[in-house]
């Protein structure tokens, strides 16, 4: 499945993520889908599935509706990660100016990547994530951009409570919201003109979505598809 990534993990023994016991997951592991035995069994993480609440053609909207989002939610262990489609030198140079450590790969498999230490610019178009960035990336990335299809995601702690469909907190493998610009969808292969808002939950807190989008005033758009990371 295209949009579901797996992560192999070495154990000296059977853990679960955050097990204390000694081996802990770092925070990109624990975003990531994942297997592991546990008791014989294989235990499986999926991706979080994420639903459009708004579509807009003026950023600072788009920005209003985030943060009026991440003002609900545990904002511990807050982080922002990024993903674009670049095709130009220009832009190329203006982003690895802002996450200078991000990955990348070549698309249509002609085989370059960070991974191998190639050359980004010989390889256009190219696909790039930063990880792990602190919020005040978020504007710098966008204006580096430019036209460029791209997401940033918001990582956190936890959705709060939602007693009206009766749900508890939601934890880390569901909480996060991204901002889509020039592209309709997560995996950048729809260009659009305007900035699209999802909220992300687990698969089986879906009520969760629509109660989010209640929480500032809006209501879901489109379906829940799986998160591509």
């Amino acid at each position: 499945m295209r949009s579901l990534w797996w992560r192999r993990i070495s154990w000296s023994r059977t853990h679960l993520p955050g097990d204390s016991s000694g081996c802990q997951l770092n925070r990109r592991a624990r975003r990531t889908s994942w297997a592991t035995p546990f008791s014989g069994t294989l235990v499986v993480v999926s991706n979080s599935y994420a639903q459009p609440i708004l579509r807009t053609a003026d950023l600072s909207e788009g920005f209003r509706t985030v943060e009026r989002l991440l003002g609900i939610a545990d904002l511990g262990d807050l982080e922002v990660d990024f993903d674009v489609r670049i095709s130009s030198t220009r832009s190329l140079s203006a982003v690895l100016a802002v996450l200078p450590d991000a990955e990348w790969w070549a698309e249509g498999g002609r085989g370059g990547s960070s991974e191998r230490m190639d050359d980004p610019s010989a390889f256009l178009p190219i696909r790039l994530r930063g990880w792990a960035g602190a919020p005040g990336t978020v504007k710098p990335f966008l204006q580096a951009v430019g036209d460029s299809p791209a997401t940033v995601r918001w990582d956190f702690n936890a959705w709060p409570e939602a007693p009206e469909v009766d749900l508890g907190v939601g934890g880390t493998r569901g909480a996060f919201v991204t901002l889509c610009v020039h592209a309709r969808d997560l995996d950048l292969e729809e260009p659009a003109a305007d900035y699209t808002v999802f909220v992300h939950v687990t698969q089986v807190e879906a009520e969760r979505a629509p109660w989010l989008a209640a929480q500032v005033g809006l209501r879901v758009i489109g379906d829940s598809v799986m998160a591509p990371y």
